[in-house]
């Protein structure tokens, strides 16, 4: 089959075929590249597979290319990679792979093209396009993955048993694009998952990690997590949300399942940011959507049982920022700014909720304000994306209520500039003005400066925030 798309006709693909035939190479594009030609999906990684030296290609390559061309040669892995612009190409000989059972990193040797695509991780990868100019467009399909598209199929080249088990991390591929694509696991890829599942500990937690940020960066990215729920991979990789599967009736009382109102807040999340990106507004996306997985991880150990209330899960939010510390280590998840980002909005995630409960006072949000910063915007997308209710005047209530905070937060935002403030008078003028020398005296009264601003009892300008200094300086002792 010769495949009948402009997308095929790039001059640097012919340019690749060129120079394949002068010195006499097979060389086909294969995998994501030609999976993502059929789907319609933007692709700009190009992997090419060469039967002989994939490097001697790339070199080729990089040569009539000139200077436009970047190349790198990684002799260890018998693999180069050329840049020009927004095209990379990825350059690897055709290989055969064998595989020892502690280990994923396979023993390799030289091979063929079908060789090549047995060892590939499913049909719908294994595809290849010749490039040499006899052949240009020639489809190559061995394991009908035209087919497996055109029914939404993942499904493993060989026996998945074999695959999985030498590559236990193409469990987690699998559901990453059955996540990413809207795609279904055949059945006995499925089954497969669900048997080799305990292989899956050899695995580093650092790939483990990047499938799991693939697979929330996705549109729908409950049904990843589903999936790895119903394989058995969850408990194995993220015991913390395994845990806040089930419900317990007591006297009659139930309580909402926590997994699933979890995923369905990273669904209506994700639906959120993806709206806003398609507006051309910028969002902390996937640690927000961390955030919203995150969330209500606190509630197994706070939940308890009030004779008045029935379930409680006082706390949860405090309890849950506390464990992301641990979490985040354990996962290989980045330990900076990007975990501090993810425990402020799982802190204060109940905050904007209690407020529409209580009344809603200047005070409590000019503090609201205070603490999320420049991240009040994407605190409140999370509390909008918490609503689940399934009782409609219940949502609309709470909708209506976070409005009138949002438009609270606007006018004391544009009267008091709390954003990200600092108390107008300075530890060292204190100090001068009262003859202090550093002390903890010195801390307390910026303290009293900044909660009187957030109070409302002066506004936040340097002349009232001086004379209050003056009139408490005596009170704080």
């Amino acid at each position: 089959m010769i495949v009948d798309n402009p997308k095929i006709d790039l001059p640097i693909l012919h340019l690749v075929g060129e120079e394949a035939d002068r010195l006499g190479l097979e060389c086909y594009v294969i995998g994501g590249w030609v999976r993502d030609l059929f789907l319609h999906r933007e692709s700009i990684d190009i992997d090419v597979v060469v039967v002989g030296s994939g490097i001697s290609l790339a070199q080729a390559v990089a040569k009539r290319l000139g200077k436009k061309a970047h190349l790198s040669v990684f002799k260890t892995y018998g693999t180069a990679q050329v840049k020009r612009g927004d095209i990379e190409l990825e350059f690897v000989g055709a290989r055969r792979e064998s595989y020892q059972h502690d280990s994923r990193n396979p023993i390799v040797e030289d091979g063929t093209l079908e060789d090549d695509q047995n060892r590939r991780d499913f049909t719908i990868n294994a595809m290849a396009i010749c490039l040499n100019k006899d052949r240009y467009g020639e489809l190559l399909d061995p394991f009908g993955g035209m087919e497996d598209m055109q029914e939404c199929t993942i499904r493993t080249p060989l026996d998945p048993d074999i695959t999985y088990s030498d590559d236990p991390l193409r469990m987690m591929r699998a559901v990453r694009f059955a996540t990413q694509l809207g795609f279904y696991l055949d059945r006995e890829t499925f089954d497969s998952i669900e048997r080799n599942r305990e292989r899956i500990k050899i695995i580093t937690r650092e790939r483990i990690a990047e499938e799991l940020n693939k697979i929330m960066l996705s549109r729908r990215p409950s049904v990843g997590w589903l999936l790895l729920d119903k394989t058995g991979l969850l408990p194995l990789i993220f015991p913390e949300l395994a845990a806040l599967k089930g419900v317990e009736t007591k006297d009659g009382k139930g309580h909402k399942d926590v997994f699933y109102h979890t995923l369905q807040v990273l669904d209506n999340l994700s639906m959120k940011l993806s709206s806003e990106q398609m507006q051309g507004k910028k969002s902390d996306n996937l640690w927000l959507r961390w955030a919203a997985l995150l969330h209500d991880i606190g509630k197994p150990k706070s939940k308890a049982w009030d004779d008045q209330a029935g379930w409680t899960f006082r706390n949860h939010n405090y309890l849950g920022a506390k464990m992301i510390p641990r979490i985040f280590k354990a996962m290989k998840l980045p330990l900076n700014e990007k975990m501090q980002y993810v425990i402020k909005m799982v802190d204060l995630h109940m905050r904007p909720i209690n407020l529409i409960e209580d009344t809603v006072t200047d005070s409590a949000v000019r503090r609201l304000l205070f603490e999320a910063g420049n991240d009040i915007d994407d605190l409140m997308l999370l509390c909008d994306a918490d609503i689940t209710s399934r009782n409609e005047e219940k949502v609309r209530r709470f909708r209506k209520n976070y409005e009138l905070v949002r438009q609270k937060m606007i006018e004391l935002e544009e009267k008091d500039r709390i954003r990200n403030f600092q108390p107008p008078v300075r530890g060292e003028e204190i100090m001068q003005l009262l003859g202090l020398e550093p002390c903890a005296r010195v801390g307390e009264l910026k303290n009293a400066i900044k909660d009187a601003i957030l109070d409302g009892i002066i506004p936040n300008e340097y002349e009232a925030a001086k004379a209050y200094l003056l009139k408490i300086a005596n009170e704080i002792k």
